[in-house]
């Protein structure tokens, strides 16, 4: 995509949850911590979206303490405000109220110079479905090693 700078994927949602619908927000930080996240010190591993009170939280992702920061330095896992339109959060506060959706950080990404985050609405696979999308992508890729050989 032109103009992104990719800082932080979260490649196990993919394996863990069917991912439904996609949102792009904002995030509200500190200097120190876009100074980290331009280093790459970030994690969305156990991370969620959350929303309350009307307004939306990314819970849980870990930006790591800039190395050059001083006593006023950013807290590494507190809770951060997602930048969203009133009708957005509220579409989004619709669908996680319905039983098994989650808001799950995908991606984390610098756009035009902010940083933004890619949330999905999803819900989670259970073992059976995980083991089922394991043995599809191990069948397409004996595929692709077939058609390579033949050629």
């Amino acid at each position: 995509m032109p103009g992104t700078k990719p800082i932080a994927e979260n490649r196990r949602a993919r394996h863990d949850y069917h991912l439904l619908e996609r949102v792009e927000a904002g995030l509200q930080l500190t200097g120190t911590e876009v100074k980290s996240l331009r280093e790459g010190g970030a994690q969305l591993a156990q991370a969620y979206g959350e929303i309350r009170e009307g307004e939306a939280w990314l819970v849980g992702a870990t930006i790591a303490a800039y190395a050059q920061g001083n006593v006023r330095n950013h807290e590494p896992d507190r809770p951060r405000k997602l930048l969203l339109h009133r009708r957005e959060i509220d579409s989004l506060y619709g669908m996680v109220r319905e039983k098994g959706l989650t808001l799950i950080p995908t991606r984390l990404y610098f756009k035009d110079g902010r940083v933004k985050v890619e949330l999905a609405v999803a819900r989670g696979k259970e073992r059976i479905d995980k083991r089922r999308d394991l043995a599809a992508r191990d069948a397409k890729r004996q595929m692709e090693r077939a058609l390579k050989s033949r050629r």
